[in-house]
């Protein structure tokens, strides 16, 4: 590929990423027309369209969708090693961009970096609550948070959070009108407060264990949400039973507000894990940040 086509790489990742000649213009500082020319001269040269255009959107053609695929990841690498040689200075500084589930970011990323921050003015993180697995490379994330399980195998990980361990509850009221659950297959003659995640691809099934003994139960209720922190304020409504981590309602608990039920079906499995591309050039601002949050427990 000639000199030319490789220096106009940079502005069809530009408009492909952000779906607009008018949003790309707006990010690399040029006009929307030049930004127009740069593509038509590209595609002329390597005779293939790269982009369909409309009145109301861009998006790439297939062979656009392989030349993003292939040349992204090499342009990342080469603006994180750029990164890295202007944050090598007394003061650590830059931009981390995270992408984490709700849970991780109220019960270990903010804490983690309510003590960080201030120790470091020159460090910028910018956090992403998303329910649905992302991929951090493409969408230009420096990290990921989530359960080990779900972190792939190609990723360096992390461990930055303790066990987690889910908990069934109720207010005593409900259960004064209800007999408590005693095995999870009753929760179906409940009135359940469901959760819907794109991670497990629609309603959560709740998913025990006792033993060799493994149950996933869909139960059943009258509300659904997509956040656990609302989940919570039903359940302490008197709503029904809700099916959250343990941590998040052990002062509930512990205040009589809820009351637990079906604990020996709940054991703890691995927690929270950081992780990020393995080819990734570790800013020295990300390494501190990696190191404040690994877990030491």
């Amino acid at each position: 590929m000639s000199r030319e086509n490789v220096s106009d790489l940079p502005v069809f990742l530009a408009v492909a990423r952000e779906h607009s000649f008018t949003k790309a213009a707006a990010k690399l500082g040029v006009s929307q027309s030049a930004l127009s020319h740069t593509i038509r001269g590209l595609e002329a040269r390597l005779g293939l369209r790269l982009l369909n255009r409309t009145t109301r959107s861009v998006a790439p053609t297939e062979v656009g969708e392989r030349l993003l695929r292939s040349v992204a990841p090499h342009f990342m690498e080469i603006e994180t090693e750029l990164a890295a040689l202007t944050e090598l200075r007394e003061k650590p500084s830059g931009t981390i961009r995270i992408t984490t589930g709700e849970h991780a970011a109220d019960t270990i990323l903010w804490p983690a970096l309510a003590k960080f921050l201030p120790k470091y003015p020159d460090i910028k993180v910018e956090i992403a609550v998303e329910h649905a697995l992302t991929d951090i490379v493409t969408q230009r994330y420096d990290a990921g948070v989530r359960l080990g399980e779900q972190v792939a195998k190609d990723m360096i990980a992390a461990r930055i959070g303790p066990e987690v361990r889910m908990a069934a509850v109720a207010t005593p009221a409900y259960f004064a009108k209800r007999s408590p659950p005693k095995t999870p297959r009753d929760l179906t003659q409940h009135n359940c407060i469901n959760i819907r995640l794109p991670t497990y691809g629609g309603l959560y099934a709740w998913e025990f264990e006792k033993g060799n003994r493994e149950l996933k139960v869909r139960v059943e209720g009258q509300l659904t949400f997509n956040s656990v922190t609302q989940v919570v304020n039903a359940a302490l409504a008197g709503v029904g039973i809700a099916y959250v981590p343990e941590d998040i309602v052990q002062l509930h608990v512990a205040r009589r507000k809820l009351k637990r039920v079906l604990e020996d079906w709940c054991p703890p499995f691995p927690g929270y894990y950081l992780y990020y591309p393995s080819r990734r050039q570790s800013s020295p601002a990300f390494a501190l940040l990696v190191d404040a949050l690994r877990y030491r427990g």
